[in-house]
């Protein structure tokens, strides 16, 4: 028995997120079909790792001019905290509605010119909707600026570096970076407040 016909590939998402469109450009406005998507990792660039697999679905709707494309997928990323820099996931919804109109007339096989709607999404040449772009960049625009572990992280000392919710961070005034020594001389605005 041969060991590699029994391995599994990974699942490439060109495949699996491209869509054919041919036969439901050619039924009724209305018709519609409705795929899974499931255990699908995406490339998202150098920056940004998924944590979880792609899951939800995907609904393709015939209407008068091409498709409306809706769908519901989750994931999550991994990053950190920008507060204790702790590695942590951060859930991802992505919610899906795009009309995609075709690029060749379905019946005469005339090239659309596609100057005159610029901004919409496309089916390719053979019919085909692709929704990897679509869906890796809704992840990217769907990442958070400031991350957190939890609404109330405390962050880092600033002159050990340790987390603030681990110990006491009681340290000596001799522990203070010399070059922030300035700092004391500045007036303070509140009473009671010290230097």
């Amino acid at each position: 028995m041969n060991r590699a016909a029994n391995r599994q590939l990974p699942l490439d998402a060109r495949d699996v997120l491209t869509y054919p469109a041919a036969q439901l450009l050619a039924e009724p406005p209305g018709t519609s079909r409705t795929y899974q998507v499931a255990g699908l990792m995406l490339d998202l660039g150098p920056d940004l790792e998924q944590a979880d697999p792609l899951e939800g679905t995907v609904r393709l709707a015939r209407t008068n001019r091409g498709l409306l494309v809706s769908g519901h997928l989750t994931t999550s990323l991994a990053t950190q905290c920008s507060r204790c820099l702790r590695d942590i996931e951060v859930p991802i919804s992505v919610d899906l509605v795009e009309e995609a109109l075709p690029s060749i007339e379905i019946a005469s096989g005339v090239p659309i010119d596609p100057r005159d709607e610029p901004d919409v999404l496309r089916l390719n040449d053979h019919h085909e909707l692709e929704l990897e772009p679509v869906i890796r960049e809704a992840i990217q625009l769907g990442e958070p600026i400031a991350p957190l572990c939890g609404p109330d992280c405390a962050g880092l000392c600033v002159v050990c570096g340790q987390r603030l919710e681990v110990g006491p961070h009681d340290h000596p005034a001799e522990d203070i970076d010399p070059r922030l020594e300035v700092l004391r001389g500045f007036p303070v605005d509140g009473e009671g407040e010290t230097r």
